[in-house]
């Protein structure tokens, strides 16, 4: 009898494994996912920013799945597990499973500050990315209608809290449509006034890369005007102002969260199998800690037992996806009665585009950036994109886009809703 294998959440890990199982008639896969879409976080900021379109990223997963024997969607939110009976329950119903494979990823972590989790822009999914668009949008054309200098100026100041890899490649498209775009489409506006903070608790930007790309990051973000504030960390965020641990505040009615995330909660998990930033515990195999069919990949799990990354691998794209190709070997060793393989992390390097034709590339031998580095970070980001309408036609408009300065995307567009919603 074919084995019921239930994948929740379809991020890098979920996909991937997915399509590793494809007609395999030895197992029927459901997806579980809050959405009908798979969409591709490393260009999230640019959905944000109103360089490319929601569209862009995303692809449906009925559509994706069509051409699979044995695989079907369930759309809902997980609510619980329940190992006892191999059950998962969601919001639209409960699904019996012989192998559940839990790749939820993670949430913004707002460090228990709750008038940060209430009033800051979180950027973790399309519609944080889209509600993002239209406040900086909106911003924007309440200041150029606005004649209290003061008022004016709170409208335009953006906080950026985080100075990941997102945070430094956000400041970079911000910086630039400040230049390139408001100057032009914004003539109201006293571009003087305003500023751009790029702010991080740690004594550098992209703190995990090379020592190379900091200093890249730095002076080029520095030279694009962005205000870099560095050991320095977000301790509230009262009346549109954001305070900061060393006393100081910055007024703003923007303030973007990219400071770290944390796993997303699994009810029915037992408490034991939770680790550092709520990550599920799993053995080499991924198979989470005190159970017999339950995995964990991707974001979500922390895996203590590779000897080069004793604290856990690093929350990257690319290691969701080798955990995600290898879990799908040793699920099918398990059906053929073979012994399991110990996931083991090649390390492909990292990146980060910084602005125009600029970028940092981290590669296992050495690093680089410039040119060179932004056409790197492109192509890379471009493979992955297959099934998001044409690759070619996707290149061809980012490249006349950052040579015009010019995407014609800026429309403010949300759903109405009726008084009492």
């Amino acid at each position: 009898m074919k084995k019921h294998i239930i994948i929740v959440g379809g991020g890098f890990a979920g996909i991937n494994l997915m399509k590793s199982l494809k007609n395999d008639s030895r197992f029927q896969i459901t997806l579980i996912d809050k959405n009908n879409y798979h969409f591709f976080p490393p260009l999230i900021y640019q959905v944000a920013t109103s360089f490319i379109q929601a569209s862009n990223i995303s692809y449906p997963f009925r559509r994706m799945i069509s051409k699979f024997k044995n695989v079907r969607f369930h759309m809902g939110s997980l609510l619980k597990v329940v190992p006892e009976t191999n059950t998962v329950e969601t919001e639209t119903g409960n699904l019996n499973y012989d192998y559940l494979v839990l790749a939820v990823g993670t949430e913004s972590n707002f460090f228990g500050m709750e008038n940060v989790r209430k009033c800051a822009l979180p950027m973790k999914s399309i519609e944080e990315a889209l509600f993002l668009r239209n406040h900086i949008l909106l911003n924007l054309e309440e200041a150029a209608r606005n004649k209290d200098i003061k008022a004016a100026e709170r409208l335009q100041n953006i906080v950026i809290a985080g100075g990941g890899p997102t945070g430094v490649e956000l400041a970079g498209m911000l910086a630039e449509m400040g230049r390139y775009i408001a100057e032009k489409e914004y003539p109201e506006i006293k571009l003087s006034l305003s500023s751009l903070y790029l702010i991080d608790a740690l004594p550098s930007l992209l703190s995990p890369m090379s020592k190379m790309a900091q200093k890249t990051a730095y002076d080029k973000l520095e030279k694009l005007g962005v205000k870099i504030l560095l050991d320095v960390s977000v301790k509230d965020y009262v009346d549109n102002k954001v305070i900061l641990s060393d006393g100081k505040s910055i007024e703003t009615e923007t303030l973007i969260w990219t400071s770290g995330v944390i796993g997303r909660e699994v009810q029915g998990i037992a408490k034991e199998a939770i680790g550092r930033g709520r990550r599920i515990l799993v053995d080499p195999y991924n198979q989470v800690e005190g159970t017999r069919n339950i995995f964990a990949v991707g974001d979500i799990c922390l895996q203590l037992t590779e000897e080069k990354y004793p604290n856990g691998h690093p929350q990257l794209a690319q290691v969701a996806i080798q955990q995600a190709n290898n879990l799908a070997k040793n699920l099918q060793y398990i059906s053929q009665g073979k012994p399991l393989k110990a996931f083991e992390y090649n390390d492909k390097g990292t990146m980060a585009i910084i602005s125009k034709f600029n970028a940092v590339v981290d590669l296992p031998k050495f690093s680089f950036n410039g040119f060179i580095a932004w056409l790197t970070w492109l192509f890379i980001h471009i493979i992955p994109l297959i099934g998001f309408g044409s690759k070619f036609r996707l290149a061809f408009d980012w490249l006349r886009l950052f040579i015009t300065n010019n995407p014609s995307i800026r429309l403010i567009l949300y759903p109405k809703r009726s008084a009492d919603k």
